[in-house]
């Protein structure tokens, strides 16, 4: 038994929004605050399904870690004191915590199975079990293919140091990226890791805050990052998170799509790594204003204000993808409201989420009477094609019952989404927005409707 939402169309969205904390950077203080030395506290920590993962894992691992609230409080004793889990450390759907837990425990040199639900082991970890061998990690990839979880690590031997090394990332990723560098706090030598283009870049700058030398270097062509091995442990954390731009992305083309609609979202990370989807649709003629612009731990913050717009289509294609890998799925509800082709290439990645992206969000769309062509590598909308009444599925997955919900606002009859318990994996209060917003929803228990 799941639950199903439905939306009813006709009503404008007009307030403001405080935005859970970014989801990324929760992911990381927890995990760094861990293997640093001394007690860290972090406030507007993302309290949801796919944090919680990641508090087990380090329970499991002896790292004492309280949340109260939004308060997120962890008494670390450097990376060398992760202590080796007893059972496998289960990370649910989360590649995220799967790639990030495998680069510290790879530091901590411990022996530990790295497991996760049938979805996470269809996605490929062969792109971290390839750097980390060429570090000296004994790592091994057992499932599909051996290029799939479980992973298994195997204690290295007391005083071995990590090799340092140069590694160029296939594909542009922050998670691979991540997984090498905290594997190079034990590395004897230099971490260098170039990428096609700039994933996002909060390990880099969260690193860095906690004592750790990191530079981006200079290159011909693509980027790269290097980073010293620290003589110390690394510092605790004692900062605020700003808001998840991830998050932000629903109300931002819920407002843009949506008549008379006008929304103001509060300290957002306006991170440029992460707000491709910003400057795509303000490109097609959406309103959208930044507002008292500051620091937030570190990145960059601001309020946003959206209003209802018109919109035209655009294409979408190489370094732009890696700055809104997550948001597609909204984005292309926004195409559906666009005048013109709107064409998404270069995005083969979105088959490698928590679901096939391409091909679900493709299948959902056409469900609602969208004008969809599914590519190998993206996606095209013709637009305009507001949603009919319609029930879709959230396929397990978090981003797609969200985008499928702002959907509905604008449609030409109700939109229901069978699976919306997902929402909570990353966004515990979407639903609870929507109604203050003036949205019509019903949220009801119902059962998956095939």
């Amino acid at each position: 038994m799941g639950k199903e939402l439905t939306i009813k169309p006709g009503h404008p969205l007009q307030g403001r929004v405080v935005l859970p904390g970014d989801k990324s950077l929760s992911h990381r203080a927890l995990l760094f605050a861990a293997m640093a030395d001394g007690e860290s506290v972090v406030d507007h920590f993302l309290a949801s399904g796919v944090t919680r993962v990641m508090v087990n894992a380090l329970g499991q691992m002896g790292v004492p870690v309280t949340v109260e609230g939004d308060r997120l409080t962890v008494v670390g004793r450097g990376w060398q004191a992760l202590q080796s889990p007893v059972e496998p450390l289960h990370c649910g759907n989360s590649a995220t915590t799967i790639r990030q837990l495998a680069g510290a425990l790879a530091a901590a040199g411990v022996s530990a199975v790295l497991d996760g639900s049938p979805g996470l082991r269809r996605r490929p970890m062969d792109r971290i079990v390839e750097p980390l061998l060429q570090m000296g990690v004994p790592i091994e990839a057992t499932g599909l293919d051996q290029r799939c979880a479980p992973l298994v690590l195997h204690a290295r031997a007391a005083g071995r140091r990590l090799a340092g090394v140069d590694y160029t990332l296939p594909v542009a990723s922050a998670q691979v990226k991540t997984c090498i560098l905290l594997a190079g706090l034990a590395a004897g030598g230099p971490v260098v890791v170039r990428e096609p283009a700039l994933s996002r870049d909060h390990t880099e700058r969260m690193l860095a805050a906690m004592g750790v030398c990191v530079e981006r270097l200079p290159v011909a062509a693509g980027v790269a990052v290097r980073m010293e091995p620290p003589a110390a442990s690394l510092k605790p954390l004692r900062v605020r998170l700003p808001g998840d731009f991830s998050s932000a992305a629903f109300w931002l083309v819920a407002a843009l799509v949506t008549p008379g609609s006008d929304v103001v979202l509060e300290e957002v990370g306006l991170n440029p790594t992460r707000t491709g989807l910003a400057g795509c649709v303000a490109g097609d003629g959406g309103d959208i204003r930044v507002m008292n612009e500051r620091l937030v731990a570190g990145e960059p913050a601001g309020d946003i204000r959206v209003v209802y717009s018109a919109l035209h289509a655009v294409h979408v294609h190489g370094g732009r993808v890696v700055r809104m890998i997550d948001e597609f799925p909204v984005f292309a509800i926004a195409a559906m409201h666009a005048a013109g082709r709107t064409e998404v290439h270069d995005a083969r990645e979105l088959r490698y989420k928590e679901s096939d992206r391409v091909a679900l969000l493709c299948r959902e769309l056409k469900q609602a009477g969208a004008s969809v062509e599914e590519f190998e590598d993206g996606f095209a909308v013709e637009g305009p094609c507001p949603a009919r009444a319609c029930r879709v599925q959230s396929h397990g997955d978090h981003r797609l019952a969200m985008s499928l919900a702002v959907m509905g606002l604008a449609s030409s009859g109700a939109v229901t989404v069978d699976g919306a318990e997902m929402v909570a994996e990353s966004y515990p209060g979407f639903v609870g927005v929507l109604q203050s917003l003036g949205a019509a929803v019903e949220l009801r228990e119902g059962l998956q409707h095939a």
